[in-house]
């Protein structure tokens, strides 16, 4: 996993390469150190997002023990990320096979090519998600489309998934660079303002998604504290609230 950072001090990019899985803690606990960022996008390399396990690596793993550490390791990271207080988009071009499915489920929102197709191969390995994809999966498209989708009855091509809600957007372009200019120029529409303000409405958010509602009211007084009386709503008064419409 390489990350890449934009000519925008906002963001970054990140590229799955190589043994991802390895590497993706500690792209994690960078970001989460992270204290002047708003977004993020991640995409894969060579026009593919994910081509799924390295079967090598999964006989390794033989054991149920082999799977629940695993299962363990990768949840715990995926909640991790789905917590950092930035906008996530997911850019899936090509395939997004097995684990690489799961893990743009972590993210807040899914862009597509139209040639890209997203695909839960884990019933034809003989096995569930088990990183948290299934749950978030029915978060975002339902229950009874989400039993389609895992279950190979339902093959997520761009326009599917577009009209299921599983993306935003079906990108117009193709090719890895402009796909991803694309993609930068989707994300300013969440990024422009005070980095204070964008990371404390992702966490709010998910507050929102995690806690229960006293929880979540407490979360959101404890947020509204750091940016009442801030530079961003000084400035916001300043201009006697003149906001355009």
């Amino acid at each position: 996993m390489q990350e890449l950072t934009s000519n925008l001090p906002d963001y970054v990019v990140l590229i799955f390469q190589g043994a991802m899985i390895l590497q993706l803690l500690e792209k994690v606990t960078e970001l989460e150190n992270w204290t002047e960022g708003k977004g993020l996008i991640v995409h894969g390399a060579k026009n593919t997002f994910s081509s799924g396990s390295d079967l090598n690596a999964v006989k390794a793993l033989g054991t149920p023990e082999d799977g629940m550490a695993l299962c363990m390791f990768m949840q715990n990271i995926l909640t991790r990320f789905m917590r950092l207080p930035l906008i996530s988009v997911a850019l899936i071009q090509g395939w997004a096979l097995g684990g690489g499915a799961e893990f743009l489920t972590a993210c807040d929102f899914r862009l597509m090519t139209r040639e890209s197709e997203i695909r839960f191969v884990h019933k034809e390995m003989g096995i569930i998600p088990s990183w948290g994809g299934a749950t978030r999966l029915v978060k975002i498209i339902g229950s009874r489309q989400a039993l389609k989708v895992l279950s190979g009855a339902l093959k997520l091509d761009s326009q599917k998934a577009l009209k299921l809600g599983m993306v935003e957007a079906v990108l117009e372009s193709s090719s890895e660079t402009e796909c991803l200019e694309e993609a930068q120029e989707w994300l300013k529409q969440f990024t422009e303002g005070p980095p204070e303000v964008i990371r404390a409405l992702k966490t709010c958010i998910s507050a929102s998604r995690e806690l229960g509602l006293e929880e979540a009211l407490q979360t959101e007084r404890d947020l509204l504290g750091t940016v009442w009386g801030g530079p961003a709503n000084l400035e916001a008064i300043a201009r006697k609230g003149k906001f355009c419409k």
